[in-house]
């Protein structure tokens, strides 16, 4: 009976030392920031001014030329390649709802890695999308979803 335990732990770690390994990954952090005409966030480095900048650029639109999701995000063991997607829900003039994806090609990753990625929405896209009421970020590995963070609304 000794041996036959023995004989089933030892075929049961065998098996686990060669099963894959699932992506792990999660977005930590997703700062939505306006651009101005000069496509900065911030007049400068200190995080009060950029919130004092950021409550302006909200209450004057026409000072505005995009929209740029500043996403942190971490991943390991990824077989394929990684995807950032944002997906964005607003409102366009005489409040019609409008949807739009950003997406960005991260590379494999094979290693633990943790970033920043940029997504913007600039140019005319940005001009005719309207007023964004709700936003959701996700990381993927091929088509397998690995993290997400949304807005209250989404």
């Amino acid at each position: 009976m000794r041996r036959l335990s023995i004989l089933v732990i030892a075929t049961l770690l065998w098996a686990v030392s060669f099963s894959a390994v699932a992506a792990t990954g999660r977005v930590v952090k997703v700062l939505p920031h306006f651009l101005d005409l000069k496509g900065r966030h911030a007049l400068s480095p200190s995080l009060y001014d950029r919130d004092a900048y950021q409550a302006q650029l909200r209450q004057h639109p026409e000072q505005r030329s995009a929209l740029r999701f500043d996403v942190h995000w971490r991943a390991s063991g990824a077989s394929g390649k990684l995807k950032l997607r944002a997906e964005l829900r607003g409102t366009t003039q005489g409040n019609l709802p409008s949807e739009t994806k950003l997406e960005t090609e991260l590379g494999p990753g094979k290693n633990t890695l943790s970033r920043w990625t940029s997504l913007t929405l600039a140019g005319r896209a940005y001009k005719t999308f309207g007023e964004v009421t709700a936003w959701r970020v996700t990381l993927w590995d091929g088509e397998q979803l690995v993290g997400e963070q949304k807005s209250f609304l989404w």
